[in-house]
């Protein structure tokens, strides 16, 4: 098993965070690609990159449609100069990134083809590229110089939840990343999205991001402190779910039940601003929807016997990685905790 830190992307911070996940043993750090909320994730990137020596950096995720898919390979390919053979291309359709601006994600058909542009640009091929109703045939002009780095492979992870979605990294991916899959009853229905399209393609690694908080001696599952450390990501995945039930569509199974009539009324009424918080903070009365039964579920918390009894039924079921999101003033706390009372045992 991996172990992963996923950063929103802030350009004075993350990459002192990255350099302290390096030092303490994490084997990935990842960073948040929302334009309307943090940093810019490249930027993050070049000084991750220019201050750590070992420990592996992806996008988690970048946005298919925010920046033109030849921008992005020539994005993540520039970091590939920096950190050789090191670095990831997580991509996914866009939640935060494109609800932020009133938007919808873009469709399936858009994400592929930018997946298959990447993938060639990222090989040094020339690709079929369409864009605004025309199509061509692009690639990277100079590739001897320095600007880039494809010589050294750049793997593209793809971020998928619902089945079509599934399928598509199953086909196309290096690797799976999925959000607070906490059960290995779900990480096995989600995969059965994938199996049947990766036949002759090889393992493919599973990512899922989400949280985790080691109990102190007496401490409850909701208290102040663990809701503090866990509540910020668990209401990014409902969100995301409330956005999909609004769409007509249904969420996820394993978060239909923690989404109910109450929270969605509540988030009715704060819908132009529930993005801003994300992976930071809850709004102010949202804490009493992050119940006891929604923590256990989308987080990995209990005794340290207990996480790493969960992380390896995980593990048997497929997880490859397990990322912890922390929020904002927990990040230091989190990649500490975690990597001595986990990580050092596991």
């Amino acid at each position: 098993m991996d172990f992963g830190v996923s950063f929103q992307s802030h350009i004075l911070n993350s990459w002192k965070h990255t350099v302290l996940a390096e030092q303490m043993g994490f084997t990935n750090a990842w960073f948040v690609d929302t334009q309307m909320l943090a940093s810019d994730v490249y930027a993050c990137l070049t000084l991750a990159a220019e201050h750590t020596r070992t420990i592996r950096l992806g996008t988690a995720v970048a946005v298919a449609g925010t920046r033109l898919a030849p921008v992005i390979a020539h994005s993540i390919a520039t970091i590939n100069q920096l950190a050789p053979g090191r670095v990831i291309l997580g991509i996914g359709t866009g939640h935060t990134a494109w609800r932020a601006m009133g938007q919808s994600p873009v469709r399936l058909n858009a994400f592929r083809h930018a997946i298959e542009v990447c993938r060639g640009l990222l090989r040094g091929e020339e690709v079929e590229y369409h864009e605004y109703g025309r199509q061509s045939r692009i690639r990277f002009f100079d590739l001897a110089h320095g600007y880039i780095n494809v010589r050294e492979p750049v793997p593209i992870y793809i971020a998928a939840s619902h089945p079509r979605a599934l399928a598509i990294a199953g086909e196309l991916g290096d690797g799976l990343i999925t959000i607070s899959i906490l059960s290995p009853e779900q990480l096995q229905t989600t995969l059965a999205s994938v199996v049947p399209v990766r036949k002759g393609l090889g393992d493919l690694p599973v990512v899922t991001i989400g949280v985790s908080c080691v109990l102190q001696p007496g401490e409850s599952h909701d208290s102040p402190r663990v809701l503090a450390r866990v509540g910020p990501r668990i209401a990014v995945a409902l969100h995301y779910a409330y956005e999909i039930v609004k769409q007509g569509k249904k969420a996820p199974p394993y978060l239909q039940t923690l989404l109910t009539p109450a929270y969605c009324t509540y988030l009715d009424q704060r819908w132009s601003e529930i993005h801003a918080t994300h992976s930071r903070f809850l709004h102010p009365g949202e804490e009493k929807f992050i119940t006891p039964h929604a923590i256990q579920a989308m987080s990995l918390i209990g005794t340290r016997k207990e996480i790493i009894d969960r992380l390896k039924r995980l593990e048997a079921a497929g997880l490859t990685q397990f990322v912890i999101s922390p929020p904002w003033g927990y990040v230091e706390e989190s990649i500490v905790e975690f990597a001595r009372e986990i990580i050092a045992h596991y």
